[in-house]
């Protein structure tokens, strides 16, 4: 695992980009990438953005997978994650609507959706980088604590905590659907490469145990200190609670030169 702290949110957003970027390039021009909803990737999505446009990166030919969808919500609704991740992803990166995938949400047989996804996901090779954020009691896509560690797709219920975080998406709490369907941490772990960020000190205790705690279902962002190559982007606020912040810092700065993936063009 490779944590790398940035100043401010900005750069977060810099840097993960520079990230993805480089690992699409790797993949060729039918890369397969991994999204997250959410605010924290939305500063990322527009540096990729900005690399699209000046002709730095082309995803006009790539795959993208929704990690979650909520349950119950219309097609159309402006809250689902099919309309965020269009006006997020999908449009701003020039990708095409047909290789944009989001779970089924709506769908009336939500297990043979959640089959049905994982498949989608094999048939195209997998996933090549995953971009994840992380919520403030250590979820990564809607796999809440005490999820299986080795779990896929499925339907998950919500706890009050994530509800309430996501309700300023919402006109009220009572909208806010008490289920989703979700990428499993099996799923997630699957992806070539993971790229997560966060900002803000509301997530400090989260990214802390993500990182430094011990590997459990009640954290189930820990489950990525098992992946080969999994990149945690922070800013300072993000990171004010790691015990070993000083030497992120410090091997980030002395990575040799072919490293840094951040000074790429």
């Amino acid at each position: 695992m490779e944590v790398v702290i940035c100043p401010n949110a900005a750069e977060v957003g810099r840097v993960a980009a520079r990230k993805v970027a480089a690992v699409c390039r790797a993949a060729g021009p039918h890369a397969v990438l991994g999204v997250a909803t959410g605010s924290s990737p939305l500063a990322t999505y527009a540096e990729l953005a900005k690399l699209v446009a000046a002709g730095e990166l082309d995803l006009s030919q790539a795959h993208a997978f929704a990690l979650d969808e909520y349950v119950g919500l219309p097609e159309g609704h402006p809250q689902s994650y099919a309309e965020v991740i269009r006006t997020t992803v999908t449009e701003p990166l020039g990708m095409k609507p047909s290789q944009v995938h989001v779970p089924a949400g709506h769908a009336a047989d939500i297990d043979a959706a959640a089959a049905e996804y994982e498949q989608l996901i094999h048939a195209v090779g997998g996933v090549d980088v995953q971009i994840l954020g992380v919520g403030s009691n250590g979820h990564i896509g809607f796999n809440e604590p005490v999820s299986s560690l080795a779990s896929r797709t499925r339907i998950k219920t919500l706890t009050a905590r994530t509800r309430a975080d996501n309700a300023r998406f919402f006109s009220s709490l009572d909208e806010v659907p008490h289920h989703c369907l979700t990428q499993g941490l099996g799923t997630i772990m699957d992806a070539r490469q993971v790229v997560l960020v966060a900002q803000g000190k509301w997530k400090a205790a989260a990214v802390a145990a993500l990182v430094e705690g011990p590997i459990a279902a009640m954290v189930p962002g820990s489950v990525l200190q098992l992946h080969r190559f999994a990149t945690i982007v922070v800013d300072a606020d993000a990171a004010s609670e790691l015990t070993m912040s000083d030497y992120y810092r410090t091997a980030f700065e002395h990575k040799p030169d072919w490293q840094h993936f951040d000074r790429m063009n």
